[in-house]
């Protein structure tokens, strides 16, 4: 899976390749804001044994990101993305960086698909439905990370921008982020 990661972020720099030689005067454009969203983690309880535990693979996120996108060409952008998000239940926090390549509609509207990594902290109490369960009592890193690929979109109403963002990371997980942004 990994290979399918550098592999669509290599096509992506080979698409925008071309573009950027023609779009070197072009400012780039700033846009931090704040998201929300809904992460599922993907645990499957049906291939373990785990009577007693009530596993919860879901969880609320909470924070915000930055992004910058350069132009190439008339409709066509890439760019690259931070992001940075405490969380509820299983996830304590996450954050990652993206690289973004999409399309500009006439109006201003763009569309993208991004790839990139993803820490996510976890919450193994939380995760495993016991509360007081700690893991630094175990010295457990319940830290992992993998590739995120997903697709959005971003709407600008004046200096604000509405988005959404679908997500997955490793194709095991299901990320759904909603934001408002300043552009600058």
């Amino acid at each position: 899976m990994k290979k399918i990661a550098f592999t669509t972020l290599a096509a992506m720099g080979a698409i925008a390749l071309p573009a950027a030689a023609q779009a070197q005067d072009a400012q780039p454009e700033v846009t931090i804001g704040a998201s929300v969203g809904l992460h599922d983690l993907g645990v499957d309880v049906d291939d373990a044994d785990l009577d007693g535990f009530s596993i919860d693979d879901s969880g609320e996120i909470y924070g915000g990101f930055a992004a910058v996108d350069f132009p190439l060409g008339t409709n066509l952008f890439a760019g690259v993305e931070g992001n940075a998000h405490f969380g509820s239940g299983p996830i304590d926090a996450e954050y990652g960086l993206s690289a973004r390549l999409g399309l500009r509609t006439e109006g201003g509207a763009k569309i993208y698909a991004r790839g990139g990594y993803q820490w996510v902290d976890l919450d193994a109490g939380e995760l495993i439905g016991v509360p007081e369960f700690d893991e630094d009592d175990f010295n457990l890193d319940t830290t992992a990370g993998d590739y995120l690929v997903g697709v959005g979109a971003e709407f600008p109403v004046g200096s604000v921008v509405l988005r959404a963002n679908v997500d997955t990371i490793a194709f095991d997980t299901l990320r759904g982020t909603v934001g408002v942004g300043l552009k600058f």
